[in-house]
């Protein structure tokens, strides 16, 4: 592989291997395009993802001529992101997606109300993040199609009852996904192209905070799965900490926003584009538009620990909230 790939060719490639509809693997493939820089190095890679792209072409095509229905474990990524919601039976799932979102799951309190999954939009500042309720994950029984969907997400909620033995909770809902080869993790993951194991960036979400001994109870949870997890506690039902949970699935993600602003115009605020952690200029003129990498002449920042205006070069590591005046040739 050419050395030298931008961040966002390396996470449409990562989406890509995590994919498993034929139309969501295009739509990675047409991002990893778009993204690699083109030039007579890459020119093998250029032609790979081209190949790549018609086999799943045909693939979908074929199942179009079949009358195949969408598979109920797709669900068409929306958003900045698109973050599932992992757990056993009873835990509040359903309550806490309706608290954050103003979505309407059906809520009950006898187990595996949910048996499909239910997308919903999160408002957070000036983004929406997709997080989709999926049905209980249990030793006993477990939806086929559910280790799929939280495969293909870009982050996990795993959801836990603090009124019913929290951590029993927990090494149930490990042990299940390892046997369905998903590892839940604190960071971002290490990507192994080779390895069968998906690791998933997830945040412990301690559910019912509002119940007798609640505090202690999480001491004790972050006191075991600290190092493993970010925990926070909430109350679906009372609605308590949900504030600080939103930003902390923000954080999850990995991902910045930038705001374009045209020159002798104002900034475009209500619109960021959405780059990961670690991006450049360079990745986001690519974003903006494909000829701009080349064309750019230089740029202006506002907004960042860079004084208003200040001019930066392409190499330049984008800052969450940056506002960027380009300037093409």
């Amino acid at each position: 592989m050419p050395a030298n790939l931008p961040p966002s060719y390396l996470a449409a490639e990562e989406r890509y291997r995590e994919a498993r509809a034929p139309a969501e693997k295009i739509d990675a493939l047409k991002e990893t395009y778009a993204t690699i820089p083109k030039h007579k190095g890459t020119m093998k890679l250029q032609g790979d993802i081209k190949r790549r792209i018609a086999k799943h072409r045909a693939e979908l095509q074929q199942e179009r001529r079949a009358g195949k229905r969408v598979a109920l474990f797709h669900v068409e990524k929306e958003g900045a992101g698109q973050v599932v919601l992992a757990g056993l039976p009873n835990v509040g799932k359903s309550q806490l997606v309706s608290a954050l979102t103003h979505a309407s799951p059906e809520v009950a309190e006898y187990p595996f109300t949910t048996r499909h999954p239910h997308p919903a939009m999160m408002l957070f500042e000036n983004i929406q993040i997709q997080l989709v309720d999926l049905p209980p994950i249990s030793a006993e029984h477990m939806e086929f199609w559910v280790p799929n969907v939280i495969r293909t997400a870009d982050g996990v909620l795993l959801v836990v009852d603090l009124s019913e033995d929290p951590v029993a909770q927990v090494e149930s809902s490990l042990e299940i996904l390892k046997n369905s080869k998903l590892v839940l993790v604190r960071d971002e993951p290490e990507v192994d192209p080779w390895s069968s194991v998906a690791q998933k960036t997830s945040l412990l979400v301690a559910n019912k905070d509002d119940c007798e001994g609640s505090d202690e109870i999480f001491a004790a949870l972050k006191d075991l799965y600290g190092d493993s997890f970010t925990a926070i506690s909430v109350s679906a039902k009372r609605v308590t900490n949900l504030e600080e949970l939103r930003r902390r699935i923000f954080e999850m993600l990995n991902i910045l926003r930038v705001h374009s602003k045209p020159p002798g115009k104002e900034a475009e605020l209500d619109k960021p584009f959405i780059v990961k952690k670690g991006s450049t200029l360079l990745d986001f003129a690519e974003m903006v538009h494909k000829d701009f990498a080349e064309k750019l002449k230089f740029a202006r920042i506002w907004g960042s620990e860079k004084f208003d205006g200040q001019r930066v070069t392409k190499d330049y590591v984008l800052v969450d909230g940056d506002i960027i005046e380009l300037h093409i040739r």
